[in-house]
């Protein structure tokens, strides 16, 4: 099969022996396969973040030496089924698949393991139990964005939102217009949304958020008090520390960029006991003052992954229209195109989700 190999820091579209699914597992074609955030740290920082992973206890380990065929947001097709298979997605069928072989002694993330290629390949294995059926005729490119869509489900999910908060998400990437979907789709806002790129500006308007901010401009914090606080509230008076008098909305702050400083900035700027949800993945070392935090009762929240019930609720709802993130997509390419990709991505004015197409 073909597939792009991320080789001595290079992206190369090579040959490969095709896999072969073992007990439990099936062979698929891939359908379409987007490119993920942490594909590009990956491949940037590959040696930070595998000693990052090491030092967490976080069970994603390969040898970069031997060649990394990454992606795990992707929807396929079923070809074989190894043995031991139930078969109760027959041949043919089309599906999502959390990324995951899972034993009682190994743990492998399909596109981030050496023995399991994902989806820049022209074939996978993946374990049956983790498959899902796409729905109807809900579009490849579509359903293959259920994996990051359900990241900001999950991240949602864990604020324990009760419908009152005005959420603000910092960053309009892909997982900042996920969020801001999530939240539109559960009805809470109004959303504030900020970022430096007017094209993920102009995206998140798209995905629904109420307010848009340039932090160039305007202070995303000055902009969630105007919407959500009386107009004689001040936050650095003792009063709202202690909070009393008139308070303004709930406060949640969803971490969409994943950059150091990012966290402190949101310890000193979000009003008292605000929520703050830390999506974004920062892969370097950070710092924060926590006497800050303490006085603000501030709660942090660090969010990663999500279940499996999450994952098939946003394949569904991506299905029957009440989840719409097709504006995410905005370029596909072939396997000959995702090196070019990778370096358009750096640059946020052109792409916010590259998806590749497979033949």
């Amino acid at each position: 099969m073909k597939a792009v190999v991320m080789r001595n820091q290079t992206l190369v579209v090579e040959q490969l022996t095709a896999p072969q699914p073992a007990h439990g597992q099936v062979l698929v074609k891939t359908l379409a396969c987007g490119i993920c955030g942490s594909d590009l740290h990956m491949y940037h920082h590959c040696e930070n973040v595998l000693s990052g992973f090491r030092n967490a206890n976080i069970p994603v380990a390969f040898d970069p030496r031997q060649g990394l065929v990454m992606g795990h947001e992707y929807c396929a097709e079923i070809l074989d089924h190894g043995p031991d298979c139930d078969k109760k997605l027959k041949v043919g069928t089309r599906v999502c698949a959390l990324p995951f072989v899972i034993s009682p002694t190994r743990f492998e993330h399909i596109g981030f393991s050496t023995p399991y290629p994902g989806g820049y390949g022209e074939q996978m294995v993946l374990a049956e139990p983790m498959l899902v059926a796409v729905p109807g005729d809900l579009p490849a490119p579509i359903a293959a964005l259920t994996e990051p869509l359900t990241v900001a489900v999950h991240a949602v999910n864990r604020a324990q939102l009760s419908g009152e908060e005005v959420p603000l998400v910092i960053g309009c990437g892909p997982i900042g217009l996920a969020v801001i979907a999530a939240l539109k789709a559960r009805g809470v806002g109004p959303v504030i949304a900020a970022d430096f790129s007017p094209a993920r500006r102009a995206l998140a308007e798209k995905f629904g958020a109420d307010q848009v901010v340039d932090p160039a401009v305007n202070s995303p914090y000055a902009s969630w008090l105007q919407v959500a606080a009386p107009s004689d509230y001040d936050m650095r008076s003792p009063l709202a520390l202690l909070g009393l008098g008139r308070q303004p909305r709930p406060c949640v702050v969803f971490e969409c960029v994943g950059v150091p400083g990012m966290i402190q900035q949101m310890i000193q700027h979000a009003p008292p006991r605000s929520r703050l949800i830390v999506v974004g993945m920062c892969m370097q070392s950070d710092q924060i003052e926590p006497l800050m935090a303490l006085p603000k009762e501030l709660n942090v929240h660090f969010t990663f992954g999500y279940t499996a019930e999450e994952f098939v609720h946003t394949l569904h709802a991506l299905a029957d229209g009440s989840l719409d993130a097709a504006a995410m997509i905005t370029g596909t390419v072939g396997l000959d195109g995702v090196a070019d990709a990778f370096t358009q991505l750096a640059r946020p004015e052109q792409h916010a989700k590259v998806m590749i197409v497979h033949d």
